[in-house]
């Protein structure tokens, strides 16, 4: 979380009435404030309208906010419970009427920019449940601490997104033989506001690009994005990380190579290619790092929330949700002596492919005490949760160790 010093700072540049619309009601007497002085119920979560009090704001400039595990229990997530995770700062205007869409790039036969009202009517819509997760969930966990945002496991949600396939407008466009990748830019400002950066700007192969569930997107559960998540067009593709999904989409590059955009570089959403020592200094090319591409297998309880305590002989119902990148859930598992042995859940299938999939069991405790409750999702892989934290890397990434809960019996 910013300190109060940024938050002075942001005070600053922010007239009185800003300031009262971010609180949502008049500040009386405002004009014998004091120079300088910062109202006490001013918080950063008076700025995030639309969403849960209970958010966990871990920074404002830009917007970095996580969702605690318990508030992830809806089968489809609302717009309220979602995570943020900005690299740059919202477009300060946005003229839906103007919004256009240019696909270009080394790759395409010949440029073509369409207008919003364009993309919805001429082609087909498609509506998909799509887990986006950062690609630094769980990075807290890491020890010692690597860079960026410490979350928690709250980094994620499955939504439910509407728009056009990405590989029908590329149809439209045309596409050279040579296309090996696409790379997207979107309005959101460098944090410096210099006009000639961008705060982000990745890409996926174009294998990925052309999946069916790979979208342009309009809607978000049904209604327009909201402003934090990109409105007014948003390219989203689920089971990589969530950074692969522009916001405030503006235009697709077509690539004869791997993009070479804003957070593409140095170790941002890699992987080093061979263990390193915790705290290692690696270095930062392409002979050391690979780009993340499939999320690991995952998996949350969001009910009930950790420290639930019951009584003696009862039974206590357990449900969540798991996650594979581009892979299925086939087996989904819950421990109370950790991890010895192991009780299969019922899971669900997905709604679609992509999609998070729902699971839930109950269990009963042998006798009163402390209890932990762990959980473990296996793909159609084979490859399952790890109990431990996995290897130490220098981003942080790809967290994907089993999680727990505590319960206490008595």
């Amino acid at each position: 979380m910013n300190s109060g010093s940024d938050r002075r700072g942001f005070l600053k540049q922010s007239s009185m009435a800003a300031l009262a619309a971010a609180m949502g009601t008049n500040i009386v007497f405002a004009n014998k404030m004091p120079k300088g002085y910062i109202p006490l119920l001013f918080d950063e979560k008076d700025a995030l309208k639309g969403k849960s009090q209970e958010m966990i704001v871990q920074g404002d400039k830009p917007w970095n906010v996580e969702s605690p595990v318990h508030l992830l229990d809806d089968r489809i997530t609302p717009v309220d419970k979602m995570f943020i995770r900005n690299n740059g700062l919202i477009p300060e205007t946005i003229d839906v009427a103007s919004w256009t869409l240019t696909i270009d790039g080394e790759s395409v036969k010949a440029p073509k920019t369409y207008t919003l009202a364009e993309l919805k009517k001429k082609f087909k819509p498609y509506t998909y449940q799509l887990v986006l997760e950062c690609g630094g969930n769980g990075r807290s966990g890491f020890q010692p601490q690597a860079s960026g945002n410490q979350w928690g496991q709250g980094a994620v949600h499955c939504a439910e997104w509407t728009g056009v396939r990405l590989k029908d407008v590329l149809a439209d466009v045309g596409i050279k033989g040579d296309a090996v990748y696409i790379g997207y830019h979107g309005k959101d400002q460098h944090l410096s506001k210099d006009p000639k950066k961008e705060a982000i700007s990745r890409g996926v192969p174009m294998s990925k690009a052309l999946e069916d569930e790979t979208i342009i997107a309009w809607q978000l559960n049904g209604k327009d994005i909201p402003e934090f998540h990109g409105y007014p067009l948003r390219l989203v593709i689920g089971g990589w990380p969530a950074s692969v999904s522009g916001k405030w989409l503006s235009r697709i590059s077509v690539r004869n190579k791997v993009h070479d955009g804003a957070k593409m570089e140095g170790h941002s959403y890699k992987m080093p290619k061979s263990p390193v020592s915790p705290g290692e200094d690696v270095p930062q090319t392409d002979e050391y790092f690979k780009i993340i591409e499939s999320m690991p297998v995952k998996s949350l309880i969001t009910f009930p929330k950790s420290g639930a305590m019951i009584a003696p002989d009862a039974e206590l119902a357990l449900r969540g949700h798991a996650w594979a990148g581009d892979h299925a859930i086939k087996k989904m598992e819950v421990s109370i002596d950790f991890g010895a042995t192991w009780k299969e859940c019922k899971l669900e299938a997905p709604a679609n492919r992509l999609a998070w999939q729902h699971w839930n069991t109950k269990v009963k405790f042998p006798s009163k005490g402390y209890y932990e409750v762990w959980a473990k999702a296996t793909d159609d892989k084979g490859n399952a949760q790890p109990m431990v934290i996995p290897a130490w890397n220098p981003g942080g990434y790809m967290n994907n160790a089993c999680e727990r809960i505590a319960v206490k019996v008595g």
